[in-house]
C-alpha cells in the first residue's frame, strides 16, 4: 500500500472517549514506578498554602525532564490524578496510559476535546488535573513561553490553582543529554489561585500570577544550592542550545566533547564547571585575552533569541531545507512517509512533498502556533521538529547540517510575539 493511502486509512487516535479515574488497583504501581527513583535523588516537598486544599483541583507542573510525572505522583500521594500527555508517550502502552488516567493531547494544537476531558475529570470525577503547560522539557533550564489562554481554562474550571515548580530535574537529564547525574532534587507545591480570587481576576492577571509562579533557572539553583555534578561528559550536547558563538557569531560550528564547548570557526573554548557555570579557556584567534561572554548558560540562550529576534523584526529569518518525514496518526507507532521540504519563515511553516507520485503539502499559519516542539537525537534518528494538526503528528527531521531546530523553536515564538504584537498596534 503507498504511503499516502496507508496515512489515509490508518485509524486515528480517539480523542472523543473520556477520560477514566485511575483504576484503584493501578495506583500502587504508579507509587511503586515513582517512589524508588525520587528517594534516590532525596526529593524535599516545600508546600506553601497547601493547607486544606483537597481534590479536585489543576495542578500546573513546570516541566524538566522524565522524573517530572515521579516526582509529580509522589507529591499528591495519596491522591489520584489525570495527566495530559503528548501522543508520543501513548505508543505501545494505550491501555496502560488510559487505565492510569491520562489524556491524550497532540502539542500546540487547539483541542476542545482536551478542555472537555479536564473539566470532566475536575467536575465529575472531582480528582486532580496535572498539565504540565511549557508543553516540552526546558531547553535552556528556564521557564518556557506559557499560553495566553491558561487564564481562560482557569477562569472557566472555577477550582483551586496549585504550581508544582520542580527543581534539579533538568540538571540531572538535560533534554540535550540524558545521562542522569544523580543530583538532589526539590519540589514546591503552592496553591497559587483560589476560585474566589479567580472570579475577581481578569483573564491577564491570572496569566500574570501563573508565570511569576513558573519562574525557575535551574543553573542558578545549582549554584545557590551548590550542588556539584562532576560527571566528565556534562557539557556533551550543550552545543544542541548554545548553537550560535557569541565571539564571531557563527552559527552550527558548534561542538562539545566532555567538559567542553567549542566553535569550529574561531577555535574558541569554553569550559562547563562543576556548579554548571561557563569560563572561556581558549581565546578565539583574533582575541588578545580570554573573555566569558556568558559565564550564566541561560543568558548565551538568550542572546541567541535576540540574534533571532532582530532577524524575525528584519525580515531576514528564513529556513528552507530538506527533511526527512514520519507520521504518527495513532499510538501504534510512527509511519514513513519520505523526503520533503520545510520552509519557516514570516509566513509559518509549510511542509511540501512528494511520497510514492503523490504531492503532500501542510501549512501551519504563525498565528496558530505560538511554540513548537523540537527534540533532540530523538530516538537516535536526529534532531526533530513535530508539528501537528487535530488528527495527525509529522516528525521532522532536518537533512542538513546548516539548521538548528533551537533556532527554529526560538523563531516559531518570536514570530508569533511579533505578528501578535503588530495585530495589536493595527486594532488600534
Amino acid at each position: 500500500m503507498k504511503v499516502m493511502d496507508r496515512l489515509r486509512n490508518t485509524p486515528r487516535y480517539d480523542m472523543d472517549r473520556p477520560p477514566r479515574r485511575q483504576m484503584n488497583i493501578l495506583r500502587p504501581l504508579t507509587w511503586l514506578l515513582s517512589y524508588p527513583e525520587v528517594w534516590l535523588h532525596k526529593l524535599k516537598i516545600n508546600k506553601v498554602g497547601m493547607d486544606g486544599i483537597k481534590p479536585p483541583f489543576l495542578l500546573l507542573c513546570t516541566h524538566h525532564a522524565f522524573i517530572d510525572f515521579k516526582v509529580t505522583t509522589a507529591t499528591l500521594f495519596p491522591n489520584r490524578a489525570n495527566y495530559v500527555v503528548a501522543i508520543d508517550g501513548f505508543i505501545g502502552r494505550e491501555w496502560l496510559l488510559r487505565s492510569v488516567g491520562c489524556i491524550c493531547k497532540r502539542k500546540f494544537t487547539n483541542d476542545l476535546n482536551t478542555v472537555r476531558h479536564i473539566k470532566k475529570v475536575l467536575h465529575d470525577q472531582k480528582d486532580v488535573l496535572a498539565l504540565y503547560p511549557e508543553a516540552r522539557y526546558s531547553l535552556a533550564g528556564t521557564t518556557a513561553v506559557l499560553p495566553a489562554s491558561l487564564g481562560k481554562i482557569v477562569r472557566m474550571l472555577k477550582v483551586p490553582v496549585v504550581v508544582l515548580n520542580m527543581h534539579g530535574h533538568y540538571l540531572n537529564s538535560p533534554c540535550w543529554n540524558l545521562k542522569k547525574r544523580g543530583n538532589r532534587i526539590e519540589a514546591d507545591m503552592t496553591c497559587i489561585l483560589t476560585p474566589e480570587k479567580i472570579e475577581k481576576m481578569p483573564v491577564s492577571n491570572i496569566n500574570h500570577v501563573i508565570r511569576e509562579a513558573f519562574e525557575y533557572d535551574e543553573f542558578r539553583w545549582q549554584k545557590e544550592h551548590n550542588i556539584v555534578i562532576d560527571y566528565p561528559k556534562r557539557a556533551e550536547g550543550l552545543h544542541k542550545v548554545l548553537y550560535q558563538c557569541p565571539h564571531c557569531l557563527t552559527e552550527y560550528k558548534m561542538e562539545t566533547s566532555g567538559a567542553l564547548l567549542k566553535c569550529g570557526n574561531c577555535h574558541k573554548e569554553w569550559e562547563m564547571g562543576v556548579l554548571g557555570d561557563l569560563k572561556a579557556v581558549r581565546p578565539a584567534h583574533d582575541e588578545q585575552s580570554l573573555h566569558t561572554e556568558f559565564p550564566h548558560i541561560p543568558d548565551w540562550y538568550e542572546f541567541e533569541r535576540l540574534q533571532v529576534r532582530d532577524q524575525v523584526e528584519r525580515g531576514t529569518y528564513r529556513y528552507e531545507i530538506p527533511v526527512y518525514v514520519e507520521a504518527l496518526p495513532n499510538a501504534r507507532g510512527y509511519i514513513p512517509m519520505g523526503n520533503a521540504t520545510l520552509t519557516h519563515d514570516a509566513g509559518g511553516f509549510v511542509l511540501e512533498g512528494v511520497f510514492e507520485n503523490e504531492g503532500f503539502r501542510l501549512e501551519k499559519p504563525v498565528l496558530s502556533m505560538y511554540s513548537c516542539h523540537i527534540e533532540y537525537e530523538y530516538f537516535g534518528k536526529g534532531d526533530c521538529i513535530d508539528l501537528s494538526t487535530l488528527d495527525d503528528t509529522y516528525y521532522i527531521y532536518p537533512k542538513t547540517p546548516m539548521c538548528s531546530v533551537t533556532k527554529i523553536a526560538l523563531a516559531t515564538e518570536e514570530l508569533f510575539d511579533n505578528l501578535a504584537k503588530m495585530s495589536l498596534r493595527a486594532e488600534a
